[in-house]
């Protein structure tokens, strides 16, 4: 069971945040949501900053577009996650090579796809 911190998480049902959280639960992760506005999603304490999250951290997934990215990397490379995995629309090469340069990967993809097809 993998630790995944799911940056952009949303209690909204129609989100895909919201989608990939309860799919990693269903496939066995464990979800951590970090969003600024929620204090509870699916039963789980919100995180506001990745930097809060006190558990290991195996993976990443952002769904918070280049925009809302600014200071986040430095807080994700703090995680030590092995990778981070770039949904559609929040892709952003600019720091593909910083977190290369700390042995994270990044990944553009969609944690769904992963998960169903078994790429996860």
């Amino acid at each position: 069971m993998e630790n995944v911190v799911v940056v952009g998480a949303s209690s909204n049902e129609e989100r895909y945040s919201n989608k990939a959280m309860k799919m990693l639960s269903e496939y066995g992760h464990n979800p951590i949501p970090v969003a600024i506005a929620e204090d509870s999603i699916l039963g789980r304490k919100v995180y506001s900053r990745p930097e809060d999250v006190v558990e290991k951290v195996d993976t990443v997934t952002l769904y918070v577009g280049v925009k809302r990215q600014q200071g986040l990397f430095e807080q994700l490379i703090k995680l030590k996650p092995k990778r981070v995995i770039f949904n559609p629309g929040t892709e952003n090469p600019s720091e593909y090579d910083r977190l290369r340069a700390v042995a994270i990967e990044p990944i553009e993809a969609c944690t769904l796809v992963l998960l169903r097809t078994g790429q996860f």
